[in-house]
């Protein structure tokens, strides 16, 4: 069996609080709106753009929803350390997770969201799929959707410029193709580098109520407390 899922219903409450006890870092959570995700197929891909995006490599989930616009927001950590100012250039901000809401209800049970050929019987406990980042950046976009963003495909163009802010932001940006309407929308992915899962909620009936990435920001033990 794979890793458990988080409650992530925890990192979209706004004003949870966590710290981390080997750096004595606090941190406090804030919702922030992304816009709305146009799905014009309703298979879902997630990954970092800046690698993925247009290159073939990126797959979408085997789950699919009913196409539609649905909004992505991002749970927002604002960290502080205990005895240090906050910085000139505005607080310290992290991506702790980032959902696609498909539909307002609770969910009441997670799984992984799975690409094709991926089998949750070779997994251990402590195991999960996830997608490679290599450019500190992940995002939501359509499956149908993955040719209409050739200027976002090199070392610059629209997507570079969404995250040239001053003060910086994490996200979540919006990347619109003009000629057909189709969008992405990305943000930054927790501390950085590394793999990091998407999970799916289901309502009591089964429906797919989200898609959620885990940036494993908020530790573990915030959750259980």
């Amino acid at each position: 069996m794979p890793m458990p899922a988080p409650d992530f219903s925890w990192h979209f409450t706004p004003g949870r609080t966590f710290a981390e006890d080997d750096s004595g870092t606090a941190g406090t959570l804030s919702v922030v709106a992304g816009g709305e995700l146009w799905l014009p197929t309703g298979r879902v891909i997630a990954c970092d753009p800046f690698v993925a995006l247009g290159a073939g490599e990126a797959e979408p989930f085997t789950a699919e929803v009913a196409p539609g616009r649905y909004r992505v927001e991002a749970a927002v950590a604002t960290l502080v350390r205990e005895g240090e100012p906050e910085p000139d250039d505005g607080p310290h901000l992290r991506v702790a997770a980032a959902r696609l809401v498909i539909r307002d209800a609770p969910a009441v049970t997670w799984e992984l969201a799975l690409q094709p050929g991926q089998e949750l019987a070779g997994l251990d406990e402590d195991e999960f799929f996830g997608y490679g980042v290599d450019a500190g950046t992940g995002c939501f976009y359509d499956a149908g959707c993955d040719g209409s963003f050739p200027d976002c495909e090199g070392d610059e163009g629209p997507l570079w410029d969404a995250f040239d802010t001053v003060p910086p932001s994490p996200g979540p940006h919006t990347v619109t193709d003009p000629a057909t309407g189709h969008n992405l929308i990305a943000f930054t992915s927790g501390w950085g580098d590394g793999v990091y899962p998407t999970w799916i909620g289901r309502d009591e009936a089964g429906a797919i109520t989200c898609f959620v990435t885990d940036f494993f920001v908020v530790p573990a033990e915030a959750l259980v407390s």
